[in-house]
């Protein structure tokens, strides 16, 4: 194996940080190792126009000055704002000022738009259910150079959950890209071999249209899921699939196309959220992203760990027109074992699936009660006794 290994410093263009002390106990994972996140606004109270977006990055920017993970030029650290687009979004909801229209996306309040169709994750009963309504908010977007995010499943009841995904593509991604060639969509945590094939087939064509890929629909299929019973921290959406789509989003993430960037989707729940009777979906990935991904890919020869850089630390970056970052970070062999959760201090606003069963009152936990959550981690081999793991300070 190739080590110590260095990288350019990686994004991460899918990543839910939550907010209050579930936010505080989380960020420090991210700062460490990115330099840019894509922060998603579905909250329990979802962001859906640039001051709320603000007043969130502000709340950010204040827990890493806090943590001495500051976000400027010596140690960067950089959350880009989105807002959770409804059928009442209007395009003055991306801007606090009218200036910002023309002002480069690093420096707008709101770096881009994300879709969900109502009820497809959590906290999403607020989505979309009719998508022409937005077709006019998608020309403004496309005109102005906003990306959109895309949480790309169908969302009806009647609709196999497993097959959610590559209906998304038939009956809406595709018209949509006919429609809007110059608008920038990301297919965000692609999960089949469908939608792999679409995206790298389509990239060759003029439009602008790529994909993210987590580090779990990396390592995990549907074995892993339900296979000798049921494995609740393995549960995310989109699920996880067959064996075949898993090995051909790992062949994309190793190929160096650039339409293929790391989104790790990285999403906390307590235990208590995850091994329920109406459990969340959800996987926390982020303390260990990159290692779970170098997991996945395995690079043993230089040409493939440039393509595991490219996935990680380039494509994404391209795709936005943002620049390279200049940092590095560098792998290496430890012995100290990977860490398996972290510990929060509840109560707190945890989201929930929509819909849920509502349930009996929960008693108020003691102020000093913490709740647990389960850190996703690479596969260990049976005679391993040592870990890749990122230099940290």
């Amino acid at each position: 194996m190739l080590c110590p290994i260095s990288l350019r410093k990686p994004d991460d263009f899918h990543l839910h940080l939550r907010d209050g002390k579930l936010l505080e106990a989380v960020l420090p994972h991210s700062a460490q190792t990115f330099a840019r996140t894509l922060v998603m606004p579905n909250l329990a109270t979802p962001i859906v126009n640039a001051r709320q977006a603000r007043t969130y990055k502000e709340n950010i920017l204040r827990i890493l000055h806090k943590f001495r993970y500051p976000s400027n030029a010596s140690s960067p650290f950089h959350p880009l704002m989105t807002i959770f687009l409804t059928e009442e979004t209007t395009p003055q909801s991306f801007y606090l000022e009218d200036s910002e229209r023309t002002s480069p996306p690093l420096e707008r309040s709101v770096f881009a738009g994300k879709l969900y169709f109502a009820t497809a994750t959590t906290n999403t009963k607020h989505g979309v259910q009719h998508l022409p309504s937005l077709f006019p908010l998608f020309e403004h977007m496309e005109k102005h150079n906003i990306p959109l995010s895309i949480h790309g499943e169908i969302a009806d009841e009647t609709t196999d959950v497993f097959d959610r995904e590559s209906l998304f593509i038939d009956q809406h991604l595709e018209p949509l890209i006919e429609r809007f060639p110059e608008l920038r969509i990301t297919f965000e945590h692609i999960s089949t071999k469908e939608a792999v094939d679409f995206v790298s087939e389509r990239a060759r064509s003029p439009n602008k249209l790529a994909a993210t890929i987590t580090p779990h629909h990396l390592l995990l299929n549907r074995n892993d899921l339900l296979g000798c019973g049921l494995r609740p921290h393995h549960y995310c959406l989109p699920l996880v699939k067959r064996e075949r789509d898993r090995l051909a989003l790992v062949g994309a993430a190793r190929s160096g196309e650039r339409c293929f960037f790391l989104g790790t989707d990285s999403a906390p729940h307590g235990r208590s959220h995850k091994q329920a009777s109406c459990g969340c979906a959800g996987i926390f990935n982020a303390p260990y992203a990159i290692e779970c991904v170098f997991a996945a890919l395995q690079p043993d020869k230089p040409a493939e760990l440039g393509c595991l850089e490219l996935f990680t630390s380039e494509n994404g970056a391209a795709f936005h027109d943002l620049p390279l970052n200049e940092e590095r970070i560098t792998l290496v062999k430890k012995t100290a074992p990977y860490r398996t959760s972290l510990s929060v201090p509840v109560p707190d606003p945890v989201p929930v699936p929509d819909p849920v069963p509502v349930p009996d009152p929960d008693p108020v936990p003691d102020a000093d009660a913490e709740e647990e959550i389960v850190v996703f981690t690479p596969p260990n081999q049976p005679d391993d006794t040592e870990s890749l793991q990122i230099l940290r300070g």
